[in-house]
């Protein structure tokens, strides 16, 4: 059942997942459910970068490069944990979205709910294909050497990583707020907005 579904998924950090990932098969259906996402006028604003295994070394440098930019005086060891981001999940994906493609009425936060949307539903189709799943940001993403490696364009954004894989652990599942924790409702007159 599809409620039953979203309500057990839950973030599986990717030190935490191993391989096997997604075959073939099953990644179809993962990038199919990614196509179900809402996407006013058709821009197709976001795509995903995959990230091989023989291509995980260069993220590992740039997120390393990336770390020394924002401290000159990070250790060894810091380093090292930086580059290991890299290596971790079987699938890693990088989420871009792009503002300018398309319409230009349509506006970037229009475009990041589709890129969302997108990914929330291959989210829920690898935990219905028993995988383990999160997604991952960071100050890298602003790098400007991870831009290059990814080829990013102008308008481009690089807004997370996804990473996919089979759970080794998981940690006990984490408090979900409540509908009363985040609804309101316009009231009919001028009176105060109820809820909350």
């Amino acid at each position: 059942m599809v409620a039953a579904l979203m309500q057990t998924r839950q973030t599986i950090l990717p030190k935490r997942l191993a391989p096997p990932g997604p075959d073939a098969e099953q990644l179809a259906l993962i990038f199919g459910a990614a196509a179900s996402a809402p996407d006013h006028g058709q821009l197709l604003p976001w795509r995903f970068v995959l990230v091989p295994a023989d291509a995980r070394d260069r993220l590992a440098e740039v997120f390393a490069a990336a770390l020394l930019e924002r401290d000159g005086a990070a250790t060894p060891e810091q380093l090292a944990r930086a580059r290991d981001k890299a290596q971790r999940s079987p699938l890693l994906l990088l989420v871009v979205v792009d503002g300018l493609r398309g319409d230009p009425d349509i506006d970037l936060f229009e475009r990041i709910v589709s890129a969302g949307c997108a990914v929330q539903n291959m989210l829920l189709m690898a935990t219905a294909l028993g995988f383990g799943s999160a997604l991952t940001s960071g100050k890298a993403l602003k790098f400007a050497g991870l831009r290059a490696l990814f080829g990013l364009g102008d308008g481009e954004h690089a807004l997370c990583f996804t990473s996919i894989g089979t759970v080794q652990s998981r940690k006990i599942a984490r408090f979900r707020p409540a509908p009363a924790d985040f609804l309101s409702s316009l009231s009919a007159d001028e009176k105060k907005t109820t809820g909350f």
